[in-house]
């Protein structure tokens, strides 16, 4: 029987790599910044270059509601995001976790050839979206794109998604800090609380119920505009903490009391001591946090959200009068950019509310949303433990591999003591990450209560990562 791995090695030798660096040397600390800072840039910059022989962008967006957690900006290079890298990772680990491909993660030649499959799938899922948008019509239709232009927008897709993967592979390596992927969602979603926060664009809500002339964009920016222009100071900073159209300040407030509570949550964990088998003084310590699967849980949630959303729309579109298409969601017709939100079926029972009022208007749907968030986040968060080898049997092993043991009990031990703990701290973890992003879209936060949340915990990762290299490079 052929292994799956093996059937990747022919192709190993033409898939792009960045070559790890020379010796196994350790990257010094203030080059690691560099290479950060320019990935960064080159990310930025590539959110805002415009894909080049796009007619139109007024059809449905389908990753509208996965773009806080996927780091795409539509119409651009980075229209696809981090979707094939993380959709390619999720399915290998997936695969390994349940045993379907045979992989053993202390072989090296096993660790390279997983790592090339895992590219590969990334880079035949960038292809296929790129087909996939330009066939539904998203840069406009077929017949006008033309055969130049829609090969040259599945190229350009090709090849952000090729560089993305290059990207992130550079600070996986060792050049950077962390992942790239972690990097750009974090990215994204700052960028865009800093835009709602600074930006000096001038916007007229129109000649209705709601229009006070022209306003800017940038909640701060609009409130010392308006404590300028306006005589009544109070009318004025009522009006930045409330308006309605507009960001404004208690949506900031709310996004940065989200950030300290979940900063402050990442500070409980649980210590258990371990010791050296057979030296005495070997001795330290086990740190099993809150959140001890991260952000994995609410990015998981996120795209099974966005994918049903996804699905819902388009049987929508295609079948609006079927039942059980019915039954899967309704959505209205608002908008051009994507359709109105789902006001009936599955689809409405898990979208988020997006104020207070909404729960009193709508007390069962809240119910069932809490509830749906609250479950998914724990399993997801309890099955990837074990497709993440961090279970207790897959942290036991470990300690038992390196002659670690917990203090005050037997090797055999280990284990029993490490159920107590990690199942515990996965699930409730993943429960208390899902409250929380209901909590954050209740309040108003910008960016969402998803996007917050990941971004939140990737700069948190961020800051324990570069606070040990620099403690590291200061030895």
């Amino acid at each position: 029987m052929v292994r799956f791995l093996n059937l990747v090695k022919p192709v190993m030798c033409i898939l792009p790599e960045v070559a790890a660096p020379e010796g196994g040397r350790t990257v010094p600390f203030k080059t690691k910044i560099m290479w950060t800072v320019i990935t960064l840039f080159i990310f930025l910059v590539c959110c805002q270059i415009p894909l080049y022989g796009v007619i139109s962008n007024e059809a449905s967006d389908p990753l509208y509601f996965m773009r806080a957690y996927i780091a795409s900006n539509r119409g651009t290079l980075m229209e696809l995001g981090v979707t094939p890298i993380v959709t390619s990772g999720m399915i290998m680990q997936l695969l390994a976790g349940a045993k379907t491909i045979d992989v053993d993660m202390s072989i090296k030649e096993d660790v390279e050839l997983f790592q090339g499959a895992q590219k590969l799938f990334g880079i035949l899922i960038t292809i296929g979206e790129g087909v996939a948008f330009v066939l539904s019509g998203m840069y406009g239709d077929v017949k006008d794109l033309g055969a130049g232009n829609a090969i040259l927008i599945i190229l350009q897709l090709f090849f952000a998604g090729i560089l993305i993967i290059l990207l992130d592979e550079l600070l996986e390596k060792g050049y950077g800090f962390g992942s790239g992927i972690s990097l750009f969602i974090a990215t994204n979603t700052c960028e865009t609380i800093a835009w709602k926060a600074f930006s000096p664009i001038t916007m007229n809500l129109g000649e209705g119920e709601y229009s006070k002339g022209p306003e800017f964009e940038g909640a701060v920016v609009a409130l010392f505009h308006l404590l300028i222009t306006r005589s009544n100071k109070f009318s004025a900073l009522y009006e930045a903490f409330y308006r309605q159209h507009l960001p404004n300040l208690w949506q900031m407030m709310a996004t940065f009391i989200i950030f300290i509570i979940v900063i402050y949550l990442q500070g409980f964990r649980v210590d258990l001591p371990v010791k050296h088998a057979k030296y005495r003084g070997q001795q330290g310590t086990y740190p099993i946090k809150l959140f001890y699967t991260s952000n994995m849980p609410i990015i998981f949630k996120g795209f099974f959200v966005g994918i049903l959303y996804s699905v819902s729309q388009t049987l929508f579109r295609r079948y609006p009068t079927n039942p059980l298409v019915r039954f899967l969601g309704v959505w209205g017709t608002e908008g051009s950019q994507q359709m109105g939100g789902a006001v009936s079926g599955i689809a409405y029972y898990i979208s988020p509310p997006m104020n207070v009022a909404e729960i009193f208007y709508d007390p069962i749907r809240f119910a069932v949303y809490f509830c749906f968030v609250l479950a998914v986040c724990a399993v997801f968060s309890a099955l990837w433990i074990e497709v993440s080898n961090t279970s207790p049997r897959h942290v036991a092993k470990q300690l038992r591999n390196e002659n670690m043991v917990i203090k005050g009990f037997r090797d055999k031990s280990v284990i029993t003591v490490l159920n107590r703990y990690i199942p515990i701290a996965a699930t409730f973890g993943g429960m208390v990450i899902g409250a929380l992003t209901i909590f954050a879209d209740l309040m108003g936060a910008i960016g969402s209560g998803t996007g917050i949340l990941l971004a939140t915990t990737m700069v948190y990762q961020y800051y324990e990562k570069i606070i040990k290299e620099d403690r590291t490079a200061a030895y």
